[in-house]
């Protein structure tokens, strides 16, 4: 029999590409890492992963080129039942020592349930699921259904923040749980200077500039940002707004807004899925990354603004209060447009070099090498 202190295969189940997305890129990042350290590492993306009605955004590819050095399977359709048996009886008969399954969102319960119900039967792999939620921020009838259907065949569960430990808990999961915070995303460029991201851009801003990031959803709060800027203290200071992501719910709820506001000079707005060789622009023009959650587990984001060195002014809500240290690599406040705009102007008084200096020393507990020690320190458990 194979001996199975020591993994020598790992196969990673869940979006890589051609799909997009910061779930993606992280499947990507921590198989590099498991390559370079010489394991026999594969991905199963999928052929299909959401149907184009269920898919809120323009497209779920990304037009950058393929991951140098990764083995990348497009086998599983998430809507084809017949698919996930066939996956299933492959993985299965294939036998890697761990298979990393990522998890997220309900709908893929059944899909990804089902795969991992004919691995089990092998009774050799072991099945770790990384779960960037459990309970989802937008809540369908069957979430609860989907996601306990999910969790049979798991052997354990890394968590990125507490907050989805607790929500694991309330799920009454009794398979191992360990939290391993998101590791800083550091294969996304280096910064640039300000005035080069600026004119890159296409932006001219005299005074600070503030960053909102990523897909547009309600529980993102992006409508207390707004209406925080229309603080006459921030107009007085000239600080302007880069929005920039997908909006995935109506654009017009917040142009309406901004309008109403009087904020058309203040507020820049890029509707558009950032592209990877566009992203250090971003997070080099800003001088403070804003994340006005209304609810949350943890955020991509967040370990991208790390890797730029970009201080934060994040909502006391899930996870991020975990890892932005209030006063030291950015500010925390409370989910409301008063906080908000409060939390603004204390940040613009202080200035980004009283922040700076703690992030680069923060961010080091952030390594993809310590999030895989965690991955084998807890497949030695099983």
């Amino acid at each position: 029999m194979q001996d199975q202190s020591t993994p020598q295969s790992v196969v990673f189940l869940g979006p890589s590409y051609p799909y997009r997305g910061g779930i993606a890129s992280f499947t990507e990042r921590l198989a590099k890492e498991f390559t370079d350290r010489g394991y026999q590492t594969e991905l199963y993306t999928f052929s299909l992963q959401y149907p184009s009605f269920l898919f809120p955004g323009k497209t779920q590819f990304s037009d950058a080129p393929p991951p140098l050095n990764l083995t990348i399977k497009q086998k599983v359709n998430s809507i084809n039942p017949f698919n996930w048996i066939k996956v299933g009886r492959e993985l299965r008969d294939k036998k890697p020592n761990i298979i990393i399954v990522r998890y997220w969102i309900p709908f893929m319960g059944p899909c990804l349930g089902t795969i991992l119900r004919y691995v089990a039967k092998n009774k050799y792999t072991k099945i770790i699921c990384i779960a960037d939620n459990i309970t989802p921020h937008e809540k369908r009838i069957g979430d609860s259904l989907f996601t306990r259907y999910f969790i049979k065949p798991i052997h354990a569960f890394i968590a990125l923040s507490n907050e989805v430990i607790t929500d694991m808990n309330t799920l009454c999961i009794k398979q191992h749980k360990v939290m391993l915070p998101h590791p800083v995303f550091d294969h996304f460029g280096t910064k640039t200077s300000k005035q080069e991201a600026l004119d890159k851009l296409h932006i001219k801003s005299d005074g600070g500039l503030m960053l909102f990031f990523g897909f547009i959803r309600q529980y993102k709060g992006l409508d207390l940002l707004i209406k925080a800027m229309s603080d006459q203290r921030i107009k007085d200071l000239g600080i302007k707004l880069l929005i920039a992501g997908e909006f995935y719910e109506a654009k017009e709820k917040y142009t309406d807004l901004i309008a109403a506001e009087g904020l058309t000079e203040q507020i820049i707005i890029h509707d558009q899925f950032i592209s990877e060789n566009q992203i250090p622009f971003y997070f080099s023009a800003a001088d403070v990354l804003v994340q006005p959650y209304i609810s949350a587990t943890q955020s991509g984001v967040t370990p991208l603004a790390f890797h730029f060195d970009l201080p934060m002014i994040v909502t006391n809500v899930g996870g991020l209060k975990e890892v932005v240290v209030d006063k030291e690599t950015g500010l925390v406040t409370e989910p409301n447009s008063p906080a908000i705009a409060n939390s603004i102007v204390d940040y613009f008084s202080l200035g980004k070099n009283a922040f700076e200096e703690n992030l680069k020393e923060h961010k080091k507990r952030y390594s993809w090498t310590s999030f895989m020690d965690g991955i084998l320190a807890l497949y030695k458990q099983l």
